[in-house]
């Protein structure tokens, strides 16, 4: 008998006085933590698979499931903490790289939660948005920096390719394979009703979501996955995608086992075969090769379409976004490394790259300072978790922002970061047709809509609160903002002055 080095993560609580042996949480646990023993006649639990997912506790007719952390503790070590132990223990099984899935958990500093909002009172009073009519339509792309007239005198109405989104937030990158095909439709149906735009990530887009292109933004990546011309044409905009927040300078890798049928066909890859995107795009070594890329798109699509290039947040990333404005890109995206994922190597994912607050203020400020900034549009990514991170966002310098993780928790997902073993219990991160069939994207769809609404209900509330009333007036107002408990040096990065001031 091997020895386990480890104890359980979680405690599984059962109430004998209230479990009736119904099995519901044995049918519904894909993980096979709990199962019926017939000698005892009880119900028991294997809790060194169980990942905290609460679907059991949710779905227990009378209540008799509570789960918790184990609190069983090694002894203490100013070096190794027990996690760390842990996960030395698991590397000395597998042989194999540590994987995670969503945004890190590790406690690093969250700016947005150091970060105030002002307030007018008197001199500028506050905006009613009952009352008075607020504007939250956002244009991305490039901006006119002048008015022009032709030869002949008339006004030169021409504008670039951009988007038209009703209010300033989007849905990320979330490809067909990490996560389920009713998944996509939820996110593509709410973005159609709410006017703005979702992402397919880079696994292509499944015949049945082509109806919603007008909202989609199509996404090239390294792999190239389900990239073809139809697919180009199918969507609003492009986005290639250089980085990622939660693995920077790291390849995507969907493994073998959710490459079904459907999936194959979406990607234009094997059944069953690892979908593997490299780190670099082979093709671009340079900005020079990036601004070709962004040529070949905008070629392909006879330039009716803004071209977008997503990039992690890394030290050097305003730098990175200059050269980007200046190669053609009609939008730039910047993922925080707080961001989550599908899978990500867990090294990677809790060491590699910097917070959305400062590479957003930091890209803002250096577009501002060489006279750019009109010429690209800026979308904030990772770690966008409510309404006010989105006005501060928005204050910092964003256009938009997109979000990810509170769309999935929108529908029904717990954080219990296992997406990369496709046993979502809740139906989202998974290929298994009978745990997709659990989220009814009927009711999905619906639930992402009332969060949107609820968020862009605060936006107004906390713009009418700062006497503002449209979002290009918010945008780049750093003086609406005010840290607290940070250093001059985040203070000066930020721009933004320290409360009291």
């Amino acid at each position: 008998m091997s020895v386990n080095y480890f104890p359980a993560e979680f405690e599984i609580l059962r109430n004998p006085d209230k479990c009736i042996k119904c099995r519901v949480c044995e049918r519904q646990c894909a993980n096979e933590v709990h199962y019926y023993d017939a000698d005892y006649d009880k119900m028991l639990a294997n809790e060194h698979k169980c990942v905290d997912c609460q679907r059991c506790v949710c779905l227990c007719p009378t209540g008799a499931l509570k789960i918790r952390p184990n609190e069983n503790t090694f002894r203490k070590s100013a070096n190794y903490t027990q996690q760390l132990m842990i996960e030395n223990y698991r590397q000395s099984e597998s042989g194999g790289v540590l994987l995670s899935s969503m945004g890190t958990p590790k406690e690093y500093p969250v700016y947005w939660d150091k970060i105030l909002l002002n307030a007018s009172q008197v001199t500028n009073p506050p905006i009613d948005p009952l009352r008075e009519p607020m504007e939250t339509k956002v244009f991305l792309g490039k901006k006119p920096a002048e008015i022009k007239y032709r030869q002949d005198g008339t006004l030169d109405t021409h504008i670039d390719p951009h988007l038209e989104l009703d209010i300033p937030i989007m849905f990320s990158a979330m490809s067909y394979g990490s996560i389920s095909k009713n998944a996509h439709e939820a996110l593509a149906r709410a973005a159609t009703e709410l006017g703005t735009y979702y992402n397919t990530g880079e696994g292509g887009l499944h015949k049945d979501f082509y109806q919603y292109g007008a909202n989609t933004i199509v996404q090239v990546a390294s792999g190239r996955f389900g990239v073809f011309k139809g697919y180009l044409d199918a969507g609003a905009a492009i986005e290639i995608k250089m980085g990622q927040g939660a693995k920077p300078g790291i390849g995507g890798h969907l493994p073998g086992a959710k490459i079904g049928e459907d999936v194959s066909r979406t990607r234009m890859i094997p059944m069953g075969t690892d979908a593997i995107s490299p780190a670099p795009h082979h093709d671009i070594y340079s900005i020079e090769d990036l601004r070709q890329l962004i040529f070949s798109l905008k070629e392909a699509t006879e330039y009716k379409k803004p071209i977008m290039v997503k990039i992690a947040a890394v030290h050097n990333v305003a730098a990175i976004a200059s050269g980007i404005a200046r190669s053609g890109a009609d939008i730039i995206a910047i993922d925080g490394f707080r961001g989550g994922t599908g899978a990500a190597p867990t090294r990677i994912r809790d060491n590699v790259g910097i917070p959305i607050e400062l590479a957003l203020a930091a890209v803002d400020g250096r577009l501002r300072h060489e006279g750019i900034r009109n010429e690209v549009s800026i979308v904030a990514a990772g770690s966008i978790r409510s309404s006010s991170d989105a006005v501060k966002a928005i204050a910092l310098g964003a256009d938009a922002v997109y979000i990810a993780t509170p769309a999935l928790l929108a529908m029904g997902c717990h954080l219990c970061r296992s997406c990369h073993s496709g046993k979502c219990n809740w139906g989202i991160a998974t290929q298994r047709p009978e745990l997709v069939k659990r989220l009814n994207p009927d009711v999905a769809y619906k639930r992402i809509v009332n969060l949107v609404h609820a968020w862009n209900h605060e936006i107004k509330e906390i713009m009418g609160g700062m006497g503002i009333n449209s979002i290009e007036a918010l945008r780049g107002n750093r003086l609406m903002l005010r840290g607290i408990g940070l250093t001059q040096k985040e203070l000066d990065i930020l721009g933004i002055s320290h409360a009291g001031e």
